[in-house]
């Protein structure tokens, strides 16, 4: 599991970058309606998506190598942060922000003695005790869920719920986002429960217009979120 084993301080270190955004875009290729990939995201950067998740689980390693080196060189020209799912070795090689880890991925341990201090590591939680376990072993984010109902997360069971969000965002001093069937219409409440932002796919990668979907979600977070 990700969350176990011991590591050493060193590899306990969370990195000195700041989680800057309140928008956290994964990727699913197989909801953008035919468009290539590429096009979707560069339209839901272009509307102020400023953090990118490429989580394409059925690709080769090969084939996600390639992918990750455009959406690189697509993240860097508009200055958004590029997080690879289950890959450490993948970011490295292609100078990605960091990694995105789960159960079933390499440890945070070990991607962050590969990793190094300096690049995000996020965490996905599907309970609140795992998410505090995340944090423990160094990770620098959380992306907990699934809040509401969505097909995607069906497997993880039902919905967690707010209060649950809420729990998770008041026991951990690293950010929470809320993740699994958010709608523009749920930001309000997310950001209430504590959550410092919102993750989520369909909602821009299916949009017929991603670009329009993505500036709407963001000026609805910057509506609600309090900045320090």
């Amino acid at each position: 599991m990700s969350v176990s084993g011991e590591a050493s301080p060193r590899f306990l270190m969370t990195t000195m970058q700041p989680i800057d955004f309140t928008l956290y875009l994964i990727t699913d290729r197989t909801q953008t309606g035919g468009r290539p990939l590429a096009t979707v995201v560069r339209q839901a950067l272009a509307g102020g998506v400023r953090a990118v998740q490429l989580r394409e689980k059925d690709l080769s390693g090969r084939e996600l190598l390639t992918l990750a080196a455009e959406m690189r060189e697509i993240t860097r020209s508009y200055g958004s942060r590029l997080i690879i799912n289950d890959h450490p070795e993948i970011a490295l090689a292609v100078g990605a922000d960091g990694v995105h880890l789960g159960v079933n991925s390499p440890s945070i341990a070990e991607a962050r003695a590969l990793l190094g201090p300096d690049r995000l590591i996020g965490y996905s939680a599907h309970a609140v005790e795992e998410a505090r376990r995340a944090e423990a072993a160094g990770a620098d984010f959380i992306t907990f869920g699934p809040v509401y109902d969505t097909p995607s997360k069906a497997a993880y069971g039902a919905p967690l719920g707010i209060g649950r969000l809420a729990e998770a965002a008041a026991g951990l001093t690293i950010p929470v986002f809320a993740l699994g069937g958010v709608k523009k219409t749920s930001v309000a409440e997310i950001i209430a429960a504590g959550a410092a932002g919102i993750s989520l796919i369909s909602a821009i990668i299916a949009a017929a217009d991603p670009r329009s979907a993505a500036t709407s979600l963001v000026k609805t977070l910057e509506q609600h979120v309090i900045h320090p």
